[in-house]
Order: structure tokens, then C-alpha cells, then sequence
């Protein structure tokens, strides 16, 4: 696995710890259709929580949030939609959240978490 693919891998395992550590349950991880991939799809039992996860290990290219520009938060809500509909979810509260991790090396791994950021 390439140095980068692990990175990523780390820190969506690390963002799924620190949601579930809140109560949220996680529905999906890495779902795809052919728009695209959901990082993580969870619930806080009010609402479905669809949480883009984006991993740096170092902000040299800014901070790892930075990277969830206006289309692709649009393309996460045309594959929130594909979800919805493989899921038969006909309608419920949606919020769409970033997790930023920022994993330097030697340095304490950081979770910054985004709620209803787009």
C-alpha cells in the first residue's frame, strides 16, 4: 500500500474512533457509486451525519479542511443522494460534517472536527 493510501487509511480509522467515542454509530465507510465515495456515514440518532475525512501530514499545502472546496461538496451531496436512494432512506435530517486529521511526524496525531461545514 502506497505511503499516501496509508496515510488516508489511518486517519479515517482515527476519525471513526473518535465518532463512535461521541455516540455517533457508523453506518458506512468508503461507500461508492459511480459519482463518487463517502468517506463515512454515521448517525447521531437525530440526523445522518456524512463526514468527508481529509489527512495531512503536514500543512505545507494548508490545513487538511482546506481541501473540501464548493464542488467537492457538491459531490458529496449528489453521492449522499445515491446513498439515500440504495438505502431506501426516503427523507431525514442531513448535516455534513469534515474531520481534519493532521498526523506530523512526531507529533501528537490532531482530529479537528467540522460539524455542518458545507
Amino acid at each position: 500500500m502506497a505511503a499516501k493510501d496509508e496515510l488516508g487509511r489511518r486517519g479515517e480509522d482515527l476519525a471513526v474512533e473518535y465518532l463512535t467515542q461521541r455516540g455517533l454509530v457508523v453506518l458506512s465507510r468508503n461507500w461508492r457509486c459511480r459519482d463518487g465515495e463517502l468517506d463515512v456515514v454515521a448517525t447521531d440518532q437525530e440526523r445522518l451525519v456524512v463526514c468527508e475525512v481529509k489527512t495531512r501530514s503536514g500543512t505545507r499545502y494548508g490545513e487538511p479542511a482546506e481541501a473540501v472546496d464548493g464542488r467537492k461538496a457538491a459531490r458529496i451531496r449528489r453521492v449522499t443522494q445515491a446513498w439515500l436512494a440504495a438505502h431506501q432512506v426516503r427523507w431525514c435530517e442531513i448535516r455534513f460534517d469534515v474531520l481534519a486529521v493532521l498526523a506530523e511526524p512526531g507529533r501528537p496525531v490532531t482530529v479537528q472536527h467540522y460539524e455542518a461545514a458545507f
